[in-house]
């Protein structure tokens, strides 16, 4: 018994003292997630209060009934009302007690959280996330964005195969699922998940339904940033590569100009920036632009306007690549762009020497690889 015992008790010690899990499912970030949390910890109690009744009725039963003396013979048993009754009656109450709150709880999170909600339709692809906010006209991709306190409805659907929108501290999850065709007049039918993120922090998450080769490094990030943080974040986008804002009123002309200077000859601001721009970065983006990866990827306020991958506008301040399999620097992303399906199987995106997606081969060589991943990464 000791030999059991003491190895228990150091397994208790060490997960006392393990740290905490990207993916704890009880540490509950949203209103949603606490509900779940609380329905947890309850049953967990009372579980351990049954746990704990039917104990002290076995001890009580191994004590009491004890064999006495080598030639004694225990009372024979027959039967006994009572306990059938009891042990017909008890279960069923507990299945109740259980039942009710699960249900108001299945009840709680399928509703909207406000009308005011912020509506992000989310996408699950082969294996990659598609994020894409109506009301701010953005599309970005595996790094989920929202202002804390803000309630969110996030439309859940799938471009091929079933995926499941998983991120564990801030609820879920739900399956996201190929929308069928709908005869004229009808509304497609959407899964949808509702929350209110509660902290800011950034919250790992990933596809927890089985979709293909790459299923396991589907992974995604979801960032939770102050009103500020996450407006600062949209006005990025739309400044990025000197993009317009969506329903801006065309700039007026300064009414002062410096003594002396005629307008025409004022410095253009993009010409400054190419001056000062790194040159690596420069044949970047030349050799991407005039690829055919802008075919498929897209970036803000540039000739790549490609919606069958995913957008790259701010792509550089991302922390992760290959949807959450790896971080983002220049190392990682020349091994991603010379061969993506060696580093995440059955990838659409094709390499630089062999096909994908339907695509032919990029035929970039090394160092056009190089620039182009610098000018990616330039992308913040």
């Amino acid at each position: 018994m000791a030999s059991l015992v003491l190895p228990l008790l150091m397994m208790g010690v060490a997960t006392g003292c393990a740290e905490e899990y990207p993916q704890s499912s009880i540490s509950p970030h949203t209103d949603f997630a606490e509900i779940i949390h609380s329905l947890y910890v309850s049953i967990f109690w009372w579980s351990m209060l049954i746990l704990a009744v039917v104990w002290v009725l076995l001890a009580w039963v191994i004590v009491k009934y004890r064999r006495k003396s080598e030639d004694e013979k225990p009372r024979q048993i027959r039967g006994h009302l009572g306990l059938e009754i009891g042990w017909t009656i008890g279960p069923a109450l507990i299945v109740i007690a259980i039942a009710i709150p699960t249900i108001q709880a299945v009840f709680a999170t399928q509703q909207p959280v406000a009308d005011d909600a912020m509506t992000v339709e989310v996408t699950g692809h082969q294996f990659w996330w598609e994020f894409h906010y109506p009301e701010q006209g953005v599309t970005t991709a595996n790094e989920l964005w929202l202002p804390v306190d803000q309630p969110v409805n996030l439309r859940l659907e799938s471009n091929d195969v079933i995926h499941s929108f998983w991120v564990p501290k801030l609820g879920g999850k739900r399956d996201l699922n190929p929308v069928p065709a709908v005869r004229e007049g009808q509304d497609p039918k959407y899964n949808w998940l509702y929350f209110t993120p509660r902290e800011t922090g950034v919250f790992m998450g990933q596809c927890a339904e089985f979709c293909g080769q790459s299923h396991a490094l589907m992974a995604m990030r979801v960032v939770v940033e102050t009103e500020e943080g996450f407006q600062d974040w949209i006005d990025r986008w739309f400044a990025s590569e000197g993009a317009d804002f969506p329903g801006d009123p065309e700039p007026e002309e300064p009414e002062l100009q410096m003594p002396g200077m005629d307008p025409d000859d004022e410095p253009d601001e993009t010409q400054v920036a190419a001056e000062d721009e790194d040159p690596l970065v420069a044949l970047g983006r030349e050799t991407f632009l005039n690829s055919t990866c802008i075919a498929c990827h897209g970036v803000e306020g540039t000739a790549a306007q490609g919606v069958i991958a995913p957008n790259l506008t701010l792509f550089g301040a991302r922390k992760t690549l290959g949807a959450g399999i790896m971080e983002n620097n220049q190392e990682n992303l020349v091994r991603w762009i010379i061969d993506p399906q060696g580093i995440k199987a059955a990838v659409a995106m094709p390499g630089t020497e062999y096909p994908g997606g339907n695509w032919p081969a990029t035929g970039l060589s090394d160092e056009e690889v190089e620039a182009v991943a610098a000018y990616l990464l330039s992308l913040k």
